[in-house]
C-alpha cells in the first residue's frame, strides 16, 4: 500500500507513494490494482497475469466480476509492468508464487470470512497452479486460461533444451526469440493494441528466464496428480504460447473430482482479453447446476442463467466467460 514519503518510483518514473503497491520479501515494490465492489464483497479473486504483460488488460473482466460483488485484485509481477525488478529476469520462479501468496494473505487478513479464487493466464496459470498447490485448502477454486503446464514441443525440442541449459551457464542473459504478437490473437486490432502497449515487454526472452519456465513446468507436472482443488481450464485450440497438451494432461491426471476442460474454438490464444465462448448451453448447464445447488440456489434453467443478449445472439465474450467461471455469484 502507499507509503508517505516513499522515494521509490516505477520504471515509468511514477512515485510508488502515489500508487497502490506492496513491498515483497526482497524489498521490491510491486504495483497493485484493486477492483472493489460498492456492496459488501462476496468473494476474493486474485488475478495472475502472463509473461511479458501486466495486470492492466484484465480491467474489463475485473469490472464485470466487480459487478457481481467480487473483490478482484492483482499486481504486476516482479520485472513486469509498473513493478520493480529487471525486465523479464527472475532468480527463481518461486518468487512469483511467494509474492502471490503474500498479496493473497494480505487481502485475506482484511476479509477473513470470504472464499478466495485464483485466476491465471499463460505463465500466470503456472503461478496459479503452484500457488494453489502450496495451500490446497485455502482456495474455493482456480480458473486457468491457457495455462503453462507443458512447454510447446515445437519450441522446446530436446536439442533446444540442451542448448538452453548450456547457454544458461555461459550467457544467461542472452536473448532468445521474443513473443510473436500475432500469436496473441487472430484479430489484427488486438495485435496492434498489444504492440502499442508500452507496459508490455517486447524484447527477447532471456535464456535464464526460459530455464525458470522449464523448471516451473517440471514442478507442475510433479504436483498435478495430487491436485484436489476445484478448477476450470479454458484453452485455445491452436495456442502457440501454451500447448494444448498441457491442459489435457492436467485435466486427465489431476485427482480433483470437480474439474472442467473447455476448448475455445477457433482462437489461437485464449486470453481474458480475447476469449469468446460460443454457446454450449447443455454443457454449461451441467457445469453450473451442481455449483448453484451446493450454494442453495433455485431451479436452473437456461432462461434464468443467460441474459437475452446471449440467448438471442449466441455470444458475449465477457458475460459468457463470467457465467462459466463464477456461476454461483450470479444470483
Amino acid at each position: 500500500m502507499p507509503e508517505p514519503g516513499d522515494p521509490r518510483k516505477t520504471p515509468q518514473g511514477v512515485p510508488y507513494a502515489d500508487l497502490k503497491h506492496i513491498v515483497n520479501a526482497d524489498g521490491l515494490h510491486l504495483f497493485c490494482r484493486y477492483w472493489e465492489p460498492e456492496a459488501q464483497p462476496r468473494a476474493l479473486v486474485y488475478v495472475a497475469h502472463g509473461a511479458g504483460e501486466h495486470s492492466g488488460p484484465y480491467d474489463e473482466i475485473a469490472l464485470r466480476l466487480k459487478e457481481l460483488s467480487l473483490l478482484v485484485f492483482a499486481h504486476d509481477h516482479v520485472g513486469h509492468g509498473q513493478s520493480e525488478g529487471d525486465r523479464m529476469i527472475i532468480k527463481d520462479f518461486q518468487v512469483y508464487v511467494r509474492d502471490s501468496l503474500q498479496h493473497i494473505d494480505q487481502m485475506k487478513a482484511q476479509h477473513p470470512s470470504l472464499p478466495v479464487f485464483i485466476l491465471g493466464h499463460s505463465m500466470g496459470g503456472a503461478i496459479s497452479i503452484l500457488t494453489a498447490s502450496e495451500r490446497a485448502n485455502d482456495f474455493a477454486g482456480v480458473v486457468l486460461i491457457s495455462p503453462l503446464v507443458q512447454m510447446n514441443p515445437d519450441s522446446a525440442t530436446p536439442f533446444k533444451v540442451f542448448v538452453a541449459k548450456v547457454m544458461n551457464q555461459l550467457a544467461p542473459s542472452l536473448p532468445l526469440g521474443s513473443i510473436q504478437s500475432n500469436w496473441i490473437s487472430r484479430d489484427h486490432k488486438k495485435v496492434e493494441a498489444y504492440d502499442q502497449d508500452a507496459l508490455n515487454y517486447h524484447g527477447g526472452l532471456r535464456v535464464s528466464f526460459a530455464m525458470q519456465l522449464m523448471g516451473a513446468v517440471e514442478r507442475i507436472q510433479r504436483v498435478i496428480p495430487a491436485i484436489a482443488w476445484p478448477f476450470l481450464l479454458l484453452q485455445g485450440d491452436t495456442d502457440k504460447l501454451c500447448d494444448i497438451s498441457g491442459a489435457r494432461l492436467m485435466f486427465e491426471q489431476a485427482a480433483s473430482a470437480d474439474k472442467k476442460l473447455k476448448l475455445v474454438l477457433p482462437l489461437a490464444s485464449c486470453s481474458l482479453r480475447l476469449i469468446q465462448l460460443r454457446p454450449a448451453f447443455h454443457e454449461l448447464s451441467d457445469l453450473i447446476r451442481p455449483r448453484i445447488m451446493r450454494c442453495g440456489g433455485g431451479t436452473l434453467t437456461l432462461r434464468n442463467i443467460f441474459p437475452v443478449g446471449i440467448r438471442d445472439h449466441g455470444m458475449d465474450s465477457i458475460d459468457t466467460w463470467v457465467m462459466v467461471c463464477f456461476p454461483k455469484y450470479l444470483n
